[in-house]
This record gives structure tokens, sequence and C-alpha cells, in this order.
């Protein structure tokens, strides 16, 4: 049985929603702002969210970006825009399909199912994952653990699926446009939202930027992570042992002659 979240601020709307998606066997919880929304990602699991754009504390198109954040969550827009440039954008930024208000029930019952269709196919299709062995880190995606060290990580979800992701690629440079689309799944970002999550990650791997163990920035280029370096041991220099002294001359006997006047 399905599970769908609405997030919609019209009562009508909402409560038609709910209506019919509980009579075709769907599991609904409803939200009427965006905040609201967020927090019932972060705590329930669901299989679609039917976002409406039109908000009272946040604009849709902003609330899309930050439940990407959290979830990777099938998401369909229903709003009463249409704006093609608008649609295009929505769905560069992670929503899986577009309905533009009013629409029927049958509708909207289809592209659910296109879009779980897809979803469980993904799923599907995809291969049981491996536990990722780089150094002392330890990766089990399955499970969502690392651990460095034989120490458990506490990280949160966008820092493991960073940290997994360059993980799988060990030694390879990878490039911040494409973090953003493969870990954050954004066509386009700010750097600093990068920047700002490889100084927590560094921080709980022990290590900075200026001193990287793990984590390596090139300027201009991206993010690498590989096996840290192992430290060679500091020889000290030998020591040079000096000759001991030979044995002091033995005093001449008696008293030494007095000088002639």
């Amino acid at each position: 049985m399905p599970s769908v979240l609405v997030v919609e601020d019209d009562q009508f709307v909402r409560s038609a929603l709910i209506r019919h998606l509980t009579e075709a066997s769907h599991t609904v919880r409803s939200v009427g702002t965006a905040l609201e929304a967020l927090r019932e990602v972060a705590h329930f699991r669901f299989d679609v969210v039917i976002l409406d754009l039109g908000l009272p504390d946040l604009d849709g198109a902003e609330a899309l970006k930050m439940l990407r954040g959290i979830t990777d969550v099938p998401v369909i827009i229903a709003t009463a825009r249409d704006d093609e440039a608008e649609i295009v954008r929505l769905l560069n930024d992670g929503a899986d399909d577009y309905l533009t208000k009013p629409f029927s029930v049958e509708h909207l019952a289809a592209r659910m199912a296109a879009v779980l269709r897809r979803s469980r196919a993904t799923a599907g299709e995809a291969m049981p994952p491996r536990v990722i062995r780089v150094g002392g880190l330890s990766i089990d995606p399955l499970r969502r653990q690392a651990e460095l060290d034989g120490a458990r990580l506490d990280l949160t979800r966008r820092e493991f699926d960073l940290l997994t992701f360059l993980a799988g690629r060990p030694g390879v440079v990878v490039a911040r446009k494409e973090l953003l689309a493969e870990v954050w799944q954004q066509s386009y970002g700010d750097d600093q939202t990068i920047d700002v999550h490889l100084s927590w990650l560094r921080r709980k791997l022990g290590e900075t930027a200026a001193r990287p163990r793990y984590l390596h920035t090139l300027r201009g280029v991206g993010v690498k992570l590989e096996p840290p370096v192992p430290e060679m041991p500091v020889s000290e220099p030998p020591v040079r042992e000096l000759p001991l002294p030979g044995p002091l001359p033995e005093p001449l006997p008696g008293p030494l002659p007095e000088p002639p006047v």
C-alpha cells in the first residue's frame, strides 16, 4: 500500500486529495506548510510526495530543494503555475513529475502510478551495495554505517552520501558539478554547500583542510578521497663518538728548581 504525503495549503483541495487517495487504498498524511513537510519526511518514509508551490511559509521551489537535501522520495509538483521555463527548472531541481491545476483524480493517479513504477524499477535494477574499504575507512551502504579504524562515525545523511560517493572512486578527482548532480541531485548550486559539508566531514575524520588524510581538495578542479600515506619513521642522526683523552702525564718528582738570579 503506497504511502503519500500531500503538501497543500488550500483546505478544500487538500481534503479532496486525501479522500480520493484514501479511497484508492493509499496511506495518506497531509500538511499545509513547507516546514511541516520537511519534518514529515525526516520522521516518516513515503513512496511519493505531492507538493504544491504556493505555500504560505516558503515557496514550493525552495521547499523542493530542501526536500532533495534530505530524501530521494519521488516528488510530483501540483500547482496552478504553468510557465514552461519554471517547469523545466523544477524538473532539473529534482521534481519527478509536474501537474497543472485543475487536474482530474484519474490523471493524478496515472502520474503517481508511473512515478512509482520508475522508482521501483530503479530500486530493483540496482546491484546490492558492497562494503567499501579505503584505508581505515569501512562504509556499508546497505546499513548506512561508516567506521574509521573500527570506531563508528556519526554522520548526517548528506555527509554519509558524500563520503560513500567519493570512497566509491578512490583516488579519482570528482568535479564539484558532478558532486552536485550525484549527491545533491541538483544541476547547479552553490559551491559553499559542498565546502561546508566537506568541512564537517573532515572534522569527523580527524583531519583538516591544511592537514588532510583522506579528503584532498584540488583548487579549481575538484575533490578526491584516497587512503592516507603511511608516515615514515623519523631516523635520528648517528651519534658521533669522540675519542677518550689519553692518560695525563705524571707529575715530576720533588720540588721544581728555582730559576738562577
